[in-house]
């Protein structure tokens, strides 16, 4: 059976202090409520969302094992146990949302050896890189779903290659439908984390993704703050857009520490992620979103050597202002952990992942984006039990 067994939670200091961080945060949501609702809509009761701590985010659904952003992939990460289950949405050309973690489809699908859409390869720039291949903008919803889901880096991950073409691409509101079944068999409801791709370049070309993605969470009523569901964007202006729309807790990601989001680069904003993890910089973040999402090198910096260096102040800060942190990506593969972690000379093996995550956790994360959650489930237990 395709379903592993989760090992038992339980309690610990780092769960009251994870709570402390949402109750923080939720202060912040309560205030823009208050201002929402003197603009003419009213505030949304409730408090924070709770959740494990630390939290396992299914990064892209349990896309070490299956191709990522399918239905099998992210049921897989929900029979595993996984906390929060992740999609990444892009437009279709007649503006349907759907779960892909780029709009190049040419890795992720069978797209190539469909000779009806050989026309429609094209190069194209997005966010500033060039990217030649099919892309989701320049199909409808009904020719996109003709196409079947494939393993996106075969060479690393053969195994997942088994499961080409058994699923197709999901629009998001069949997930929502897919985790309302789900959530109504399990009795509970289950977490989704959900990223809008490149806001600003899809705006551009009219397929705006704020907009369907809010009339999607008005009816599927996951607009409140209580809802069991974060938003999440590396483009700060598509986190206050949502803000202004819904209640439902946003969170910023933050890529590298010298890279601008792409909105900043379209607007003239000179600023990096550096300027954005200070304490001004996490204080202006605060105001609109709950919490964010740092690439992992933003809490504890690669030595040259690609071992893990000293953490930085980052938990201690951005906890300072009521934010949980929520780092990416932790991957079980020798080639993606830092170099102390890793075992043999096989780059694909699994090397020590439960001793990456240790180091993690240990910094006072509130949780962490994983491609293999049944590792992270176990590690997160780990981690209670010592505390």
């Amino acid at each position: 059976m395709d379903q592993v067994q989760r090992p038992e939670i339980r309690p610990g200091r780092r769960a009251l202090l994870g709570a402390a961080a949402a109750l923080g945060a939720g202060a912040t949501l309560a205030a823009a409520g208050s201002a929402h609702a003197a603009e003419g809509r009213p505030a949304r009761a409730g408090r924070p969302p709770k959740l494990p701590v630390p939290t396992v985010v299914a990064h892209r659904g349990a896309s070490g094992y299956r191709p990522e952003h399918t239905l099998g992939s992210y049921q897989f990460a929900l029979d595993m146990g996984a906390d929060v289950i992740e999609q990444d949405l892009v437009p279709t050309k007649d503006g349907h949302l759907v779960c892909r973690h780029e709009n190049d489809i040419t890795a992720t699908t069978d797209v190539a050896d469909h000779p009806e859409f050989a026309d429609r390869r094209t190069t194209k720039s997005v966010d500033g890189v060039e990217y030649t291949g099919w892309f989701t903008e320049d199909f409808t919803l009904a020719e996109l779903k003709t196409l079947r889901a494939t393993e996106r880096i075969p060479k690393q991950r053969p195994n997942n290659t088994l499961y080409n073409g058994r699923w197709d691409v999901p629009t998001f509101e069949e997930v929502l439908r897919w985790a309302r079944t789900e959530g109504r068999k399990r009795g509970r409801p289950v977490w989704l984390y959900v990223e809008t791709k490149h806001p600003t370049h899809f705006r551009k070309l009219g397929l705006g993704l704020e907009k369907p993605l809010v009339r999607l969470l008005r009816k599927y009523g996951l607009d409140g703050r209580r809802a069991p569901l974060f938003l999440q964007s590396f483009e700060p202006s598509s986190i206050e857009r949502l803000r202004e729309q819904v209640d439902t807790p946003g969170v910023v990601l933050l890529s590298t520490i010298d890279s601008r989001p792409w909105d900043f680069v379209e607007s003239g904003d000179p600023r990096t992620v550096r300027d954005l993890i200070t304490p001004a910089g996490l204080r202006e973040i605060a105001s609109y979103a709950q919490g964010i999402g740092p690439e992992l090198s933003l809490v504890i910096p690669r030595r040259e050597d690609g071992t893990l260096g000293e953490p930085t102040t980052l938990v201690r800060d951005a906890h300072a202002r009521g934010l949980v942190l929520h780092p990416y990506t932790l991957r079980n593969e020798n080639s993606f952990l830092p170099a102390e972690f890793r075992r043999g000379e096989d780059p694909n093996a699994f090397g020590d992942a439960f001793g990456a995550l240790r180091a993690y956790f240990d910094t006072g994360i509130d949780g962490i984006f994983a491609d293999h959650p049944d590792t992270a489930l176990y590690a997160a237990a780990d981690f209670r039990a010592r505390r």
